[in-house]
């Protein structure tokens, strides 16, 4: 079983410097470098509870084509028994063309999750450690370091990732310090 999801859009955009005093001691002046231009990426993961591991994929969109892609990775990284996408209902999922495309490829099957349900998926939690591990407080100039910040974060959220149990984890058993033996 795969749980997996789009996380987007990343946008490459670099942020001024600090507001700090150049040497001749004028203020430093930088033009704000934001915008929402054709440079959007996507990010597309696939966690597998079962270990914890994950699998992420970079996308210029968020279309039919790439969903494939990903879906022949995912393919690629679990070469046998039958694969199960839990995913929401994204028309890109659903889609002709990738309807098609699972035709070819038997082992891969769609459980889709109700809509408004998408905290459901384990996949959304991950992605709460992601942004965490690979975007948060970083500025990226373009695609390309999106993608490799994203590489290098799955990579080490790889290396020590555990099996994904659905629930809150029970809480610690208190020891005592001290105990007090009341005689009379």
């Amino acid at each position: 079983m795969i749980c997996a999801d789009e996380l987007g859009p990343a946008i490459p955009r670099t942020f001024p410097p600090a507001p700090t005093w150049s040497p001749d001691g004028h203020r430093i002046k930088a033009e704000l470098d934001y915008s929402r231009g054709p440079k959007k990426t996507w990010v597309y993961g696939g966690l597998r509870p079962a270990d914890g591991q994950a699998l992420t994929m970079t996308a210029s969109s968020r279309n039919s084509v790439f969903y494939q892609q990903f879906l022949q990775q995912v393919e690629d990284a679990n070469p046998t028994g039958q694969i199960w996408i839990v995913t929401d209902n994204l028309s890109s999922h659903n889609s002709l063309s990738t309807r098609t495309w699972l035709e070819d490829h038997p082992r891969i099957h769609h459980a889709f999750i109700p809509v408004g349900a998408c905290w459901r998926g384990l996949q959304e939690g991950w992605w709460r450690i992601f942004r965490k591990a690979a975007l948060a407080g970083r500025s990226f100039a373009d695609p390309d370091d999106i993608t490799y910040a994203t590489t290098l974060a799955t990579n080490q959220l790889n290396s020590r990732a555990k099996p994904w149990i659905w629930g809150r984890p029970a809480p610690p058993t208190r020891r005592l310090r001290r105990r007090y033996v009341y005689r009379v």
